[in-house]
């Protein structure tokens, strides 16, 4: 038997290469494409999953010992094995004060320096708050001429503190007395100045901050017996392993615990230490992870059904070509070998091509993103090591691997093409578990019912990517008289050509079909949340005012002021399983004032009444999250507050006003304990009747904006790989019949004729590929919209006028180009 590398082998690759360049440019194309656009996934993925919380005000403290910022959960799914889910949390989990005491007691350490922080307040002068201006920040809108205090925020430490940096003094002295206060440089104070009611005594290196007496700090922090985090400096030469050993060791032995779940403390060394410092960093680095990985797996499920469509069609254009080599004496073994090295060197050129492009684009991308105010949480390092630019090479070896594969499933026997009954099955199983899926998806709920209906969106599409053939066919059965009877010569070309090619017709339907499902999905699901959203939250804040920087106490004292809440805003993690998989799900909630509901916050209430929420140990929950939890007014809840708390709640309300406010309001007192700053992001008051709106009050989740900046990049990109995916799949097609229309011309056709034959292919190819793909992506997001707002999905004019319009013009540019000369030039 002949092996796939000998001579033979080699000649006919080398030869069917240099004989069809044209054809395979459209796989060179959307293999580079592939390649880069993994590659910068995959540099991503490997940044984020080396990334970590920076350390600052811990440089100086090799071992840092703080509460466990994350929470477990231990469930048994259905026939399996006890599985743990995590979720970070984003207030600041304590540690007893204790532990100072057994710290200072451990070997090798010179000293245990609790640390606590704080955020001192400055009342300055009265501001008028005017129409489109939020009293105190300038930024949202309120309503009414009215007064509030504006206010500026310092964070707050002790000047013990300072030195686990180490923070310097640039000038002055230590402070010695409560009003004292040592400034960091940041600030831009100076000796002599009064900053929040304190003396400047003192100016310090570092950023803005005031540093306190360690008296003062433990009493602005507001919670005795406990301090945020203790520093461990070592003695000299005392290794950091060592010390932390012995740090372990000495808490074991002391069985101490946080001061909020009761979980063993943590003793945190190297980049860990930064967790500490900025507790929002190590949530978003875990949520920026899983929606990479998310992501990779659909961008590799897109290239292989691109890959397979262009591959599959560059092997059938040369059907007959494998016939002769078989009637010569070419062996199938030899032929198949062929294919496989032939695609294998394309492939290989584009792949490495492609991984190297990767790096440029992803350099500039990910410097923007970090850069970016606001986009990335503060404290996050995304780093960037040059080893990890060798993961490009290992994406390149993938996506020709992927193309090797492609090939070994399209290059069928040569001479035994079959009747298609296997794929046509395979097919419809691939629409019966779609549909399946998006039927899961209305049952369902959040993040759930989003990852049942993308499952659905890609199942479907690989469905019709088996079936095109038939689709094809059907589609030209309904479409062939009214070709025959209107479109003349070139109508009756057109009807003809698409009967005898149903199989090359459906090649180039389905990447159609793919561009237009995935831009609707993607654009739909975005549009139709925000647009619930948002006007939940319009029929949610029925306040009159609003302010910041201020408490709904003074707000009451203000003349004309009916009513007022603070306004909280935190985290909860709620554990529950689904099909025996424990699941743990971090979500934004608000604490509220029960008493000041009334003309300032309506959630909707369907069942209960929010002023059960003036009671402690209570909790209002939202409608969708109540039927999953199968609670209602009187029953339980138990969550975990923002530091990991578990508290049992009753529940006294249930409203549906989730999309907005979150899914579970609290009362202030019973979230504000738990927060690191329980001060109110923002006051709704009622105020005279006839004045304005105020700004529609919505929750979110923190890190929302990096996602949705990820999200958004990553979706661009997928849909410019669809596009591309049409043009080459057409352009193969194109190049591959130049010969067909060739003979056209030879036996009569007018290049006129040629142009409208071409025209009705491509308005038919636009219009099948709409059509089918607006129904693949109907059903998933119809599902989807319906589970999460109780309605259709929605899509804006603009952006679907685009995709109409994107789809057009590639498919009568990958009609016409490829055979333009052919089709146009005059004899």
């Amino acid at each position: 038997m002949s092996r796939l590398g000998s001579p033979a082998v080699r000649l006919l690759a080398a030869r069917s290469l240099r004989a069809h360049r044209k054809a395979w440019a459209a796989v060179f194309a959307a293999v580079a494409f592939t390649t880069a656009l993994l590659g910068v996934l995959a540099l991503a993925l490997g940044s984020a999953g080396l990334g970590h919380a920076r350390v600052e005000r811990y440089a100086a403290a090799p071992v840092v010992v703080a509460g466990d910022q994350e929470v477990r959960w231990t469930a048994t799914p259905w026939g399996g094995e006890p599985r743990t889910e995590t979720a970070g949390l984003t207030e600041r989990v304590r540690v007893p004060e204790a532990a100072v005491a057994v710290l200072r007691a451990v070997p090798g350490v010179r000293e245990a320096v609790p640390d606590d922080t704080f955020v001192v307040r400055e009342r300055g002068a009265d501001v008028a708050q005017g129409t489109g201006t939020e009293a105190g920040t300038g930024g949202r809108p309120a309503a009414d001429d009215r007064t509030a205090t504006a206010t500026r925020a310092y964070p707050g430490r002790s000047w013990e503190a300072a030195r686990l940096a180490p923070y310097r003094l640039i000038d002055g002295r230590e402070p010695r007395q409560g009003g004292e206060t040592v400034v960091g440089a940041g600030l831009g104070a100076s000796l002599g100045d009064t900053v929040a009611g304190h003396r400047v005594v003192g100016v310090a290196e570092g950023p803005a901050a005031l540093y306190v007496t360690a008296g003062e700090a433990r009493r602005l922090a507001g919670h005795p017996g406990a301090v945020d985090a203790v520093g461990v400096l070592a003695e000299p030469g005392v290794p950091v392993d060592t010390l932390h050993a012995r740090v372990r060791a000495a808490l074991d032995a002391a069985g101490l615990r946080d001061t909020a779940a009761g979980q063993p403390l943590r003793a945190l060394t190297r980049d860990g230490r930064g967790g500490a410092e900025h507790l929002g960093a190590p949530p978003a680095r875990t949520e920026l992870l899983q929606l990479l990985a998310a992501v990779s797996g659909t961008v590799v499920l897109v290239a292989v059904l691109v890959l397979a469509s262009l591959v599959a069609q560059a092997l059938q254009q040369r059907a007959a070509e494998r016939e002769l080599l078989l009637s010569v004496g070419a062996t199938p073994r030899q032929v198949r070998g062929a294919a496989g090295r032939e695609a294998a060197r394309v492939a290989g050129a584009a792949a490495l091509l492609g991984a190297l492009a990767s790096v440029p684009v992803f350099l500039p991308l990910w410097s923007a993103l970090r850069a970016r105010t606001g986009a990335v949480p503060e404290g996050l390092e995304l780093p960037t090591p040059p080893w990890l630019f060798a993961a490009v090479l290992v994406v390149a070896a993938l996506v020709v691997g992927i193309t090797r594969l492609v090939v070994l499933f399209a290059a069928r026997r040569p001479g035994r093409a079959g009747k298609g009954g296997a794929r046509r099955v395979a097919g419809l199983a691939l629409l019966v578990l779609g549909a399946g899926s998006a039927g899961a998806a209305t049952i369902q709920g959040g993040d759930a019912a989003a990852a049942a209906a993308g499952a659905a969106t890609v199942t479907l599409v690989a469905g019709c990517a088996l079936l095109g053939p038939w689709i094809a066919r059907a589609a030209m059965t309904v479409l062939d008289r009214p070709f025959r009877w209107f479109g003349g010569a070139p109508g009756r070309l057109t009807a003809a050509g698409a009967t005898a090619h149903s199989r090359r017709l459906g090649a180039a339907l389905v990447p159609v079909v793919l561009v237009t499902s995935f831009a609707l999905v993607q654009l739909s699901a975005g549009a139709t949340m925000e647009r619930a959203a948002a006007a939940q939250a319009r029929a949610a804040t029925t306040a009159d005012l609003a302010f910041s920087g201020t408490t709904a106490e003074r707000v009451r004292e203000l003349p004309g002021v009916e009513a007022a809440t603070d306004v909280l805003r935190s985290t909860v993690v709620l554990a529950r399983t689904e099909a025996g998989t424990p699941r743990l799900d971090r979500l934004p909630v608000l604490g509220v004032d029960a008493g000041g509901l009334a003309g300032t916050l309506d959630p909707g209430v369907v069942a209960g009444d929010l002023a059960g929420l003036a009671a402690a140990g209570t909790v209002a929950v939202g409608a969708d999250t109540a039927d999953s939890l199968e609670v209602k007014p009187g029953s339980t809840v138990e969550l975990r507050l923002g530091d990991g708390t578990p508290k049992r709640l009753r529940v006294v309300a249930v409203y549906e006003r989730s999309l907005a406010l979150g899914e579970f309001l609290l009362p202030k007192g019973e979230l504000a304990p738990h927060m690191s700053d329980p001060y109110p992001a923002r006051v709704l008051a009622a105020g005279p009747a006839g004045a304005s709106p105020v700004a529609p009050e919505a929750v979110t989740l923190p890190g929302a904006e990096l996602n949705g900046l990820v999200s958004g990049g990553i979706v661009a990109a997928i849909g410019g790989l669809t596009v591309l995916s049409v043009l080459s799949t057409l352009a193969l097609i194109g190049a591959g019949r130049r010969g067909e229309l060739g003979l056209l011309r030879q036996v009569g056709a007018s290049a006129g004729q040629l142009r409208r034959m071409l025209g009705l292919e491509a308005g038919f190819l636009t219009a099948t590929g709409l059509l089918v793909g607006l129904v693949v992506g109907a059903l998933p997001l119809t599902a989807f919209a319906w589970a999460l707002t109780g309605g259709l999905p929605y899509l804006p004019p603009a952006q679907a006028g685009a995709i109409v319009g994107v789809v057009l013009v590639t498919v009568v540019a990958g009609v016409f180009l490829p055979v333009s000369r052919t089709a146009t030039s005059e004899r």
